[in-house]
């Protein structure tokens, strides 16, 4: 049992030569990260909710049967690599999560039209996707952290889609990328709570 736990431990443990291991006993960072911990946890939630509501609304709950539609699409996921990767470096990591936050911000218009009665939830989720942000944002000023900005990687405007079938499947793999960044991010964020 110990070997297993060593074992699945091991992929984390290069992470403790991340630049912020100096920063693990400030009790403002730490404040920090279990703060935005439980509000990534709550924007999980609000996602989950419209991915139900897709589901039912819809009938599109699978995405196995939808990739051959997905990638007519155009419909990226925001990239977290720097979150994951045996070089995490903090700074790129928050970056990441950042930029990835600000995309979703944006692609979430296309939610609000597939879902106009569901308006409420929908900009609840873009306001704490902007709050969230901006929260890294301020934490990373506030540490003296480098801001490192991504390039967009496809990443502009909103695809335009070519039929309503389209536009619900489009809003379907927007919620999915949305929950799988952000199960990324808490991750990450929660392992930088427990060095």
């Amino acid at each position: 049992v110990l070997l297993l736990g060593t074992m699945l431990w091991a992929p984390w443990r290069v992470l403790h030569g991340a630049p912020l291991a100096e920063l693990s006993g400030d009790q403002d960072f730490q404040l920090f990260l279990h703060k935005n911990l439980e509000f990534t946890r709550k924007i999980k939630g609000d996602v989950a909710a419209l991915q139900h509501i897709v589901c039912h609304a819809f009938q599109l709950c699978e995405e196995q049967e939808l990739l051959l539609v997905r990638q007519d699409l155009g419909i990226v996921q925001a990239p977290l690599e720097q979150c994951h990767s045996r070089t995490f470096q903090a700074e790129a990591c928050f970056s990441q999560i950042r930029d990835g936050l600000r995309a979703y911000h944006s692609s979430l218009a296309a939610v609000l039209e597939l879902l106009p009665g569901h308006t409420g939830l929908v900009e609840t989720l873009q306001l704490d996707a902007a709050n969230l942000s901006s929260n890294i944002q301020q934490q990373m000023e506030d540490l003296g952290l480098a801001t490192v900005t991504y390039p967009a990687e496809g990443r502009g405007p909103l695809p335009s889609f070519s039929s309503r079938f389209h536009q619900q499947v489009g809003g379907f793999f927007i919620l999915a990328n949305f929950q799988r960044f952000l199960e990324t991010a808490y991750r990450a964020l929660r392992h930088l709570a427990r060095l």
